[in-house]
C-alpha cells in the first residue's frame, strides 16, 4: 500500500467499519479532504477489486484490508460526480454503485428538538424510508430511532442483506440513525440490522415503514404513498356530516371476511372498494369501521396486534390501493373509521420489542411493560419519542389516508395499571393509585392535537369502565374523545333479552338502567365483533325461544337500539342474522339472504337506517336530555316501555312503544301533546318476517289521562315488537272543527242539563202539588175534628148546667 495513503488512514476507525461497530461511518467512508487531495474510502465486503469511476476516468483503489476495505487519493479537493465499480469473483460479477457516504442528509435541529420533546407530529415524514433526490441523485433516505444501539445498518435486496455495506450515521442529539442510499427505489425490501451491547445482532422491521411484506415474510418495503385524491366533495362536507348532532350509523367489518375471491383468496382493496361502498350505501349506513388495517403478523389477531403501524396490510394490496378504497367510499358518501391499537404490541422479534437491544418502546420492568393475559408488551407513554410515534401515527392515517375517525381499542387497559393483572403483577403510580397517569396524559395530548389539526374527525374510545369524562373536554380535565362505546348498554340489554319473556319482568332494570347515565358521556350504542366471537354466539343465537321468536326478538333488539339515544354500530353479518360466529378465515354468509327470515332482517336494518337518518328526533339531540322523555318505564309486569324521542320541532317527535312480552298487549299510552299519532314503523311488519300489516290511518288523541298526562292513545302492540308513531299537531281547520265540536257538545250538554233541571223542577212542582193536596185534606179533617170537639164541649157544658139546676 502507498505509504502516504497508509498514513492518512485512521486504522482503528477502519477496523470499526470492518467489524461493523461504527456508528459514525461518515467520518471514515466517502470523500474527505487530505491537504490538496481527497481521500476516498469504501467498504465492499468480499470484493476483489474496486475502481473509482468519474466521467471517463477510472482509477483502481488500493485494498487496505482483504475484508473488502478500499482507499485511494484523488488529486484536488473538489470531487466530481463518481461511482464505484465493484468486482466480485462470484455470481455478483461487476457492480456499478454510487457512494452513499457522499450525501449528507438528516433531521434539522428544529426537528430534533421537537422529536425529543414529543411534538414532532409529522415525524413519519422524516423517519422511516423516503424516496427522494439529493444533488441530482435518486435514492432513499432512511432514518430510525435506536439511541442505545452500537451500530445500525440498512439491509435489503439492494445490498445482499449484508449489514456491513450500509452502516448508518448516528445523530447523537436525537438518537436517530440516518443514511441516504442512492438508487434504492420504491418497492425494494429492507430491514434494519441492529447491533446492541453484548454483540447481539437482530433484524428489525422499520417502525415507520409505509409498506411491509405479507406474512410470513417480515421485511419492510420502500413505498411512495403519493396519491391523487378525488374526494373533495366529501372532505368539504365532512364537518357538516360529522357534527355532534349528525346521524351516525356504522357498519363494522373485517375486510378479509366481507368478500373473498372464488378460490377463497383475499380481494384487493380496489376490488373490495365498490363492493363495500355499494353495500353500505344501499343499506343506509353512514360510515364503515374497519378492524385494524395496519400490518400484523397473525390473522387470528384480526389486526389488533400490530407490527407495521404506518403500513396498510399487504393482505389486500398496497398503500395506494387502500387510498383508492377510502377515496371510493367517500365518493359514495360513506365515511371511513379506522380501528387503532395504541395500547399494546406483540413480542415478535422483528417488531418493536427491545428494538435497539433495550426497551425503548416498552417499560423495562414487566410489571409496567407487559400484559400477562394477552402476552403483549405495553407502551411507555412517558418517553416523548414513543408518544410522538403514536400521536404522529394517528395523524398520519387522518392526513395521508383521509380517515374520518379513529376508534381506539382497549382504552381501559391503558388507563389502569392493574388492568388484567393479579396482585404483584403491577406497580402503583406515584400517588399509590392504579391510574396510569402517563397514559392519561398521552390520550389528552393526542386528542387535543387531533382536534386542533382535524376538528371534524371522530375520536372514539372503546372504554369499558366508569372512568369519568372520557368525552369531556381536555380543558375541563376530560380525556377529549368525541364518543365512547356504550358497553354498559350492550351488556345490560343482551343480558335482558336473553331471558325468556316469562322471566323478563324480574330484570326490567337491565332494560332501563342505561338511561340513568346516558348523558354522562357522548355515547355510541354498539353490537360489535366482540359480542359474536369466542363462544358468545351471534346476535340471532343470543335470542331465546323458537325460530320465529328468535327473529322477532332480534327485530325488536335492532329497533330498540335505533330508537335509544346514541350513535349506532353493528358488526358485519349481524344485519343478515348469521348463525355462525365471526371467523376471519371465511367470508360473510351472503347466501343466507335467499331465506325470507334473513332477508327480512336485512330489510329491517336497511329501513331502520334510512328512517334514522331521515327523522331528526332519532339523532338531533343524542347528547341532550331534552331529546328523550320516558312515558312509561315502570310497568315491569307488562315487560313494556314507552318513550318519546324529540328534535327541535314538536312535529318531529316520535313516540316509541315496545312490547318485550311474549303476548300481544293493548296499552293506553299517555302522550306529551294532543294531536294525531300515526304508525311509522313496526318490527312485526310482514315485510320483515312478522305477522302484521302496517296501520296507515292516524289516531287522534283522547282527553283521557294516562301515564300522568292529560292526553292518550290506545294501541295494540304484537308480542316481541316495537312500534314507532309519528306525530302531527292539529291543523287550524282541525282545531276549529274540534272547537266547534266542543262548543256543540257543550251546548248539547247545557241543553241536556237545562232539560234535566226543568224535569227536576216539574217533579218538584208535582210533588209540591201532591203535598199541597194532602195538606188540604189534613186541614179539612182537622177542622172536622175541631167542630166535633166543639160540639161535644157544648153538649158537656149544657149537661153540666142542667145538673147544677137540678
Amino acid at each position: 500500500m502507498d505509504n502516504k495513503l497508509y498514513k492518512l488512514m485512521n486504522w482503528p476507525r477502519v477496523e470499526g467499519i470492518i467489524y461493523s461497530e461504527e456508528n459514525s461511518p461518515f467520518e471514515i467512508l466517502g470523500p474527505h479532504p487530505a491537504g490538496r487531495n481527497t481521500l476516498v474510502q469504501t467498504f465492499w465486503p468480499d470484493a476483489k477489486e474496486v475502481f473509482l469511476v468519474s466521467g471517463t476516468k477510472k482509477k483502481q483503489m488500493e485494498m487496505a484490508d482483504e475484508a473488502g476495505f478500499f482507499a485511494c487519493l484523488v488529486s484536488g479537493r473538489d470531487m466530481a460526480d463518481y461511482r464505484y465499480e465493484v468486482h466480485y469473483d462470484d455470481e455478483r460479477g461487476i457492480k456499478s454503485v454510487k457512494d452513499a457516504y457522499r450525501y449528507h442528509h438528516g433531521l434539522t435541529k428544529q426537528q430534533i428538538d421537537k422529536l425529543n420533546a414529543g411534538i414532532l407530529y409529522d415525524s413519519y415524514e422524516f423517519l422511516g424510508a423516503h424516496p427522494m433526490e439529493i444533488d441530482g441523485c435518486h435514492g432513499t433516505f432512511f432514518a430510525v430511532y435506536a439511541p442505545n444501539a452500537i451500530r445500525v445498518s440498512v439491509v435489503g435486496d439492494f445490498n445482499y442483506w449484508d449489514g456491513r455495506i450500509h452502516q448508518m450515521q448516528l445523530c447523537r442529539e436525537s438518537g436517530v440513525y440516518e443514511l441516504f442510499i442512492p438508487d434504492v427505489k420504491a418497492g425494494d425490501c429492507y430491514k434494519y440490522e441492529i447491533k446492541s451491547k453484548g454483540n447481539t445482532v437482530v433484524l428489525k422491521a422499520d417502525p415507520y415503514a409505509f409498506g411491509q411484506q405479507l406474512r410470513p415474510d417480515t421485511a419492510s418495503i420502500v413505498r411512495n404513498i403519493s396519491y391523487e385524491w378525488s374526494d373533495e366533495a366529501w372532505m368539504k362536507e365532512r364537518k357538516k356530516l360529522q357534527q355532534k348532532d349528525a346521524p351516525v350509523s356504522v357498519y363494522e367489518l373485517y375486510l378479509g371476511s366481507f368478500k373473498r375471491g372464488e378460490d377463497g383468496e383475499y380481494l384487493n382493496y380496489r376490488a373490495l372498494a365498490p363492493l363495500v361502498a355499494s353495500y353500505a350505501k344501499d343499506m343506509g349506513y353512514t360510515h364503515v369501521e374497519l378492524m385494524p388495517v395496519m400490518e400484523h403478523p397473525l390473522d387470528a389477531s384480526w389486526g389488533y396486534q400490530v407490527i407495521g403501524y404506518y403500513a396498510p396490510t399487504a393482505r389486500y394490496g398496497t398503500a395506494a390501493d387502500f387510498k383508492y378504497f377510502v377515496d371510493m367510499l367517500h365518493k359514495e358518501g360513506i365515511g371511513v373509521i379506522l380501528d387503532w391499537v395504541p395500547a399494546h404490541f406483540p413480542r415478535d422479534t422483528y417488531g418493536l420489542g427491545r428494538f435497539d437491544g433495550t426497551c425503548i418502546y416498552e417499560h423495562e420492568d414487566p410489571r409496567k411493560g407487559a400484559h400477562p393475559h394477552w402476552g403483549t408488551l405495553l407502551y411507555n407513554y412517558a418517553r416523548p419519542q414513543v408518544s410522538n410515534y403514536l400521536i404522529s401515527n394517528a395523524l398520519y392515517w387522518v392526513k395521508e389516508y383521509h380517515a374520518d375517525g379513529i376508534r381506539m381499542d382497549a382504552v381501559a387497559s391503558m388507563l389502569y395499571l392493574d388492568y388484567g393483572k393479579k396482585e404483584g403483577e403491577w406497580i402503583p403510580n406515584i400517588y399509590g393509585g392504579n391510574e396510569n397517569l402517563d397514559a392519561v396524559e398521552f390520550l389528552k395530548h393526542l386528542n387535543s392535537i387531533m382536534k386542533k389539526k382535524n376538528p371534524d374527525v371522530y375520536l372514539i374510545a372503546e372504554e369499558s369502565t366508569a372512568w369519568p369524562k372520557v368525552t369531556g373536554e381536555v380543558e375541563e380535565d376530560g380525556l377529549g374523545f368525541s364518543m365512547k362505546w356504550n358497553m354498559g348498554f350492550m351488556n345490560d340489554y343482551l343480558s335482558y333479552i336473553s331471558y325468556d319473556p316469562y322471566f323478563r319482568a324480574h330484570h326490567h332494570n337491565e332494560l332501563t338502567f342505561s338511561m340513568v347515565y346516558q348523558y354522562s358521556e357522548n355515547f355510541m350504542s354498539v353490537f360489535s365483533h366482540d359480542e359474536v366471537v369466542h363462544g358468545k354466539s351471534t346476535m340471532i343465537g343470543k335470542m331465546p325461544g323458537n325460530k320465529e321468536d328468535k327473529f322477532a326478538n332480534l327485530r325488536l333488539t335492532y329497533a330498540y337500539m335505533m330508537t335509544h339515544p346514541g350513535k349506532k354500530l353493528l358488526f358485519m353479518g349481524q344485519d343478515i342474522a348469521e348463525y355462525k360466529e365471526f371467523d376471519e378465515t371465511r367470508q360473510t354468509e351472503w347466501g343466507l339472504l335467499q331465506y325470507p327470515e334473513h332477508k327480512g332482517i336485512s330489510k329491517l336494518v336497511k329501513d331502520l337506517n334510512f328512517l334514522y337518518k331521515n327523522k331528526p328526533a332519532l339523532y338531533k339531540k343524542d347528547t341532550d336530555p331534552d331529546g328523550f322523555e320516558w312515558i312509561n318505564c315502570i310497568s315491569s309486569d307488562k315487560c313494556m316501555l314507552s318513550f318519546v324521542r324529540k328534535a327541535d320541532k314538536l312535529q318531529d317527535m316520535i313516540l316509541v312503544v315496545a312490547n318485550f312480552a311474549g303476548i300481544e298487549q293493548e296499552f293506553t299510552v299517555g302522550v306529551p301533546a294532543a294531536g294525531k299519532y300515526k304508525e311509522l314503523f313496526t318490527t312485526d311488519d310482514k315485510i320483515y318476517g312478522g305477522n302484521s300489516s302496517r296501520v296507515t290511518r292516524a289516531q287522534a288523541t283522547t282527553e283521557e289521562e294516562a301515564d300522568g298526562r292529560e292526553n292518550s292513545i290506545h294501541v295494540v302492540v304484537p308480542s316481541l315488537s316495537l312500534v314507532m308513531y309519528s306525530y302531527a299537531p292539529y291543523t287550524q281547520k282541525e282545531l276549529a272543527e274540534i272547537e266547534r265540536k266542543k262548543e256543540a257538545a257543550m251546548a248539547r250538554r247545557k241543553a241536556k242539563e237545562a232539560m234535566k233541571e226543568a224535569e227536576e223542577a216539574r217533579k218538584e212542582a208535582d210533588l209540591a202539588r201532591e203535598e199541597a193536596g194532602l195538606a188540604q185534606k189534613k186541614a179539612e179533617a182537622a177542622e172536622e175534628r175541631a167542630r166535633a170537639a166543639m160540639e161535644r164541649a157544648k153538649a158537656a157544658d149544657k149537661e153540666a148546667q142542667e145538673k147544677e139546676k137540678a
